[in-house]
């Protein structure tokens, strides 16, 4: 096994993770709406997640780690998927809101924050906002 397949199989695998992540929270109502479905399709795309392997996260969601990304800016990349998944779900309960935040948590976020962050981060979703203003804005939300 070459070094470049060490690398591609861990990159490959902490995608998954993520999808599993993102599939969780679709779940959290128990169906995956059309919306959602749509959104699972191009996000697996763009994970470059298989179409067995999308069937297998789907049927197994569970049994994936959260994996926490390193850079503070992926952090931010897979919370912004996360909360778009929420805003097309519009998951307004409690038992989804504390899976987001327990999420949240394991993919990094302090958890003395994390309320705040979901709620600023549900607020610039709901507005529309893209990726580098949301990016931007949680970074600099205690200014």
């Amino acid at each position: 096994m070459s070094f470049s397949d060490l690398f591609d199989s861990g990159f490959k695998k902490r995608n998954e993770d993520h999808f599993a992540a993102i599939v969780r929270v679709a779940m959290a109502d128990g169906i995956i709406t059309d919306e959602e479905k749509q959104f699972l399709d191009r996000l697996a795309r763009n994970l470059d997640i298989s179409e067995t392997d999308y069937k297998l996260i789907l049927k197994d969601y569970q049994s994936h780690p959260i994996n926490p990304p390193i850079s503070y800016d992926q952090r931010l990349e897979r919370l912004y998927d996360l909360v778009r998944m929420i805003h097309v779900d519009t998951i307004t309960g409690d038992p989804e809101m504390l899976l987001l935040k327990k999420i949240a948590v394991g993919l990094g976020f302090h958890a003395v924050n994390v309320k705040y962050i979901i709620d600023k981060a549900l607020t610039l979703v709901n507005n529309g906002v893209d990726l580098d203003t949301f990016m931007q804005e949680i970074k600099n939300m205690n200014r």
